[in-house]
């Protein structure tokens, strides 16, 4: 993923030299931590996520849905006192964010979870859940035919991100995507595999904690 955001990075030099700066946030666990860039493009998502992260709101929240090969889910703030048999996933702040959808879900996208499309046809986001994709690696083949589905056109970049960093190309056009992992890519793979029970939930519980980091 870096590499299409290195291009973009060096393209902006001399106009990030003057203009304002990036804004990143660090998600710590007990795996590892994932630093992530918070999107410009998606105002609405990055206003929010600092906001949330500045109360503190993620601490000790646990990523209650896992699934290999496909993403890890947290931000359920009923997650952080849940019992072990507790269902979880449909909690929040009482509010959801309009969609800002855009961004492609290659492996380390930052995107906001949602209800589905029956209640929820406007695509609008969850106020604090969120996933991070893991993903696997894509075939053009594979590529072309979400494309036909969904009526994308998949740059050259694009494409080489999905086949050789993997992702989920079929939640595209579907759920915003409004920031990146930049370091900690590993950490994805460790939360991904742990063991789970029925419900996707691990066995054992996975904390995390949100802070805004300084450049």
């Amino acid at each position: 993923m870096r590499l299409l955001f290195i291009g973009l990075l060096l393209t902006g030099l001399v106009a990030c030299e003057t203009g304002p700066k990036d804004t990143y946030a660090m998600i710590e666990t007990d795996y590892g931590n994932m630093k992530v860039l918070l999107y410009d493009s998606t105002p609405l998502h990055k206003e929010n996520f600092i906001k949330l992260a500045k109360q503190s709101y993620y601490d000790s929240l646990l990523f209650h849905r896992v699934i290999e090969g496909f993403m890890i889910q947290g931000g359920d703030p009923q997650s952080r006192y849940a019992t072990p048999t507790q269902g979880l996933g449909s909690g929040g702040p009482g509010y959801t964010i309009p969609a800002e959808i855009g961004g492609i879900h290659v492996k380390g996208a930052l995107s906001a979870a949602r209800q589905g499309d029956a209640v929820n046809p406007n695509k609008e986001s969850s106020g604090s859940q969120f996933y991070v994709v893991q993903g696997r690696k894509q075939t053009d083949a594979q590529l072309d035919a979400f494309a036909g589905r969904k009526n994308i056109t998949y740059s050259p970049e694009q494409r080489e991100l999905y086949k050789t960093l993997g992702g989920t190309p079929m939640l595209d056009q579907d759920y915003t995507v409004f920031g990146e992992v930049v370091e900690g890519m590993e950490v994805i793979d460790k939360i991904a595999a742990v063991q789970t029970r029925p419900g996707d939930r691990p066995v054992e519980d996975v904390r995390m904690k949100v802070y805004l980091v300084e450049e």
